[in-house]
């Protein structure tokens, strides 16, 4: 069995977006002028293989790790993880 795996990473608030700003500009230039403080992030999704003995918690400690040492750069990054059964 496997768990379905998403993680979110997204520029921390107090760190410059350029691509935000740029998006959100595109976006009023278009017409859709109530987009307002636009942020890009990026969503991960991947199983986690229950076979390999991991519970749910220590699945979501594995993604967390993952996260701290690949997936975040964790100087200007936040993630958020969701497991689903």
């Amino acid at each position: 069995m496997t768990l379905k795996a998403k993680v979110y990473v997204t520029v921390r608030k107090n760190v410059l977006d350029p691509q935000g700003t740029a998006v959100e500009r595109a976006l009023h230039q278009s017409g859709f002028t109530a987009a307002k403080n636009v942020r890009i992030g990026k969503m991960i999704e991947m199983q986690i293989d229950e076979s390999k003995g991991l519970s749910k918690a220590q699945a979501e400690a594995e993604l967390k790790k993952m996260c701290e040492k690949f997936l975040a750069n964790m100087v200007i990054e936040d993630y958020r993880v969701e497991i689903e059964a």
